[in-house]
């Protein structure tokens, strides 16, 4: 079983942004995070999942994910989400990032458990920290949000 926390953060929104991720497994805890320059808070929120996802080197992992952001959990647990891919996500924001989810999520066995933010979570503090601080530095340029086509 793999346990995973994650969190988004915008400084403004859009802003400079960032996401936190805590994956752990067998008695380790791996932190990852990284910056963008502009982007919005759904979009680190969602990216954070993807991330750690992503992050895993095995398929068919029984993975629990624990996230404060409503937008992502609900989208899973209403199945908002499996509406959005009928439609081809005519009409809703970030589908660049809901289709590269829904690779990744295909790919394990995905439990979501909201919690409230900013509520004394330690992990979940601990991810919004690194969201926060990622948000500072080192920023990546999200090409899609930003309408840059990437060479």
């Amino acid at each position: 079983m793999i346990t995973m926390y994650t969190d988004g953060a915008a400084r403004g929104n859009p802003g400079p942004g960032g996401y936190g991720v805590i994956v752990k497994h067998n008695g380790s805890t791996k932190e990852l995070a990284q910056g963008y320059r502009k982007t919005t808070n759904n979009r680190m929120e969602l990216l954070a999942v993807i991330i750690g996802l992503e992050a895993l080197k095995q398929t068919a992992q029984e993975v629990t994910i624990y996230s404060d952001s409503k937008y992502v959990v609900d989208a899973i647990e209403k199945g908002w989400l499996k509406n959005w891919l009928k439609i081809d996500f005519k009409g809703k924001k970030n589908p660049d990032l809901w289709k590269r989810f829904w690779i990744v999520y295909q790919k394990h066995t995905v439990h979501f458990c909201w919690i409230k933010g900013h509520a004394g979570h330690y992990e979940n503090e601990r991810c919004d920290q690194l969201a926060v601080a990622s948000s500072h530095t080192n920023l990546l340029v999200d090409h899609y949000y930003e309408g840059i086509k990437s060479t």
